[in-house]
């Protein structure tokens, strides 16, 4: 059974390790507007890293999107079952891996924008740690979160409840994980989602009834913070989240 709810806490404040502003808008984010946010960010990190001086903090975003879809780099159109010229919610080719997928409120986006010099310059240990921030998380409300060999992503059950894709750029990442939480799933009927016919799309709430993203947000930190060694500070300046001041 899930763990309740009321005992799991966490702080804005984790700790020592790799120095990250942690961001969790109240409002949904459009996805333009995120990604303006991490490729702001990743520019700061690389100016940093070529400045030699001291390194600019990484940083966090969990936050949720109004119904969209996203395509990676080289997705394919085939796995939209509608008109791309019409989508029935916002549509955009985006700059990671990966196929398409849906975005809705109720999903729990997680976007860290990390310099994996400080970490592991290696794409495949970092996709596999974010699938077992997931599956800690997972493990946080009594759940079992597994791994399907050969796909990215986290299961319950056979039903994919995070999709996983990123970007990197001279190993700064951008883009990251959505996690399904009380998200309404009407949308996935309109795709494929990444690319994997037959494969069910499931939400945490299936198992775990009126779980809210609000509570899974804590659980993401503390995951996020111990697997990545990361220091996360709450900052809710909107100035500095969308890099007019620093």
């Amino acid at each position: 059974m899930p763990r309740p709810i009321g005992n799991l806490e966490t702080t804005t404040d984790s700790g020592t390790g790799s120095a990250a502003f942690l961001f969790q808008p109240a409002h949904l984010v459009p996805f333009m507007q995120a990604w303006t946010w991490q490729r702001l960010w990743q520019e700061r990190l690389l100016k940093g890293a070529d400045s030699g001086g001291d390194p600019p903090p990484e940083a966090v975003w969990l936050l949720q999107h109004p119904p969209c879809y996203t395509l990676g780099r080289g997705a394919s159109e085939d796995h939209l079952l509608f008109d791309p010229e019409h989508p029935p919610a916002p549509l955009h080719r985006i700059d990671r891996g990966g196929e398409v997928t849906h975005h809705a409120p109720g999903q729990l986006v997680i976007y860290p924008v990390l310099d994996l010099h400080r970490h592991r310059t290696d794409l495949h240990w970092y996709l596999r740690e974010l699938e077992q921030v997931v599956i800690d998380v997972l493990a946080a409300l009594g759940l079992r979160g597994e791994r399907i060999e050969g796909l990215t992503g986290v299961w319950l059950d056979q039903c994919k409840v995070a999709a996983i894709g990123v970007g990197c750029r001279r190993w700064i990442t951008q883009h990251g994980v959505a996690l399904n939480v009380n998200c309404a799933l009407e949308g996935f009927e309109s795709v494929v989602p990444c690319g994997l016919a037959g494969r069910a799309v499931g939400c945490l709430s299936d198992w775990c009834p009126g779980l809210h993203v609000s509570e899974v947000q804590p659980l993401v930190c503390d995951a996020l913070a111990a697997r990545f060694g990361l220091c996360l500070e709450l900052n809710a300046d909107a100035a500095i989240a969308e890099g007019r001041c620093w």
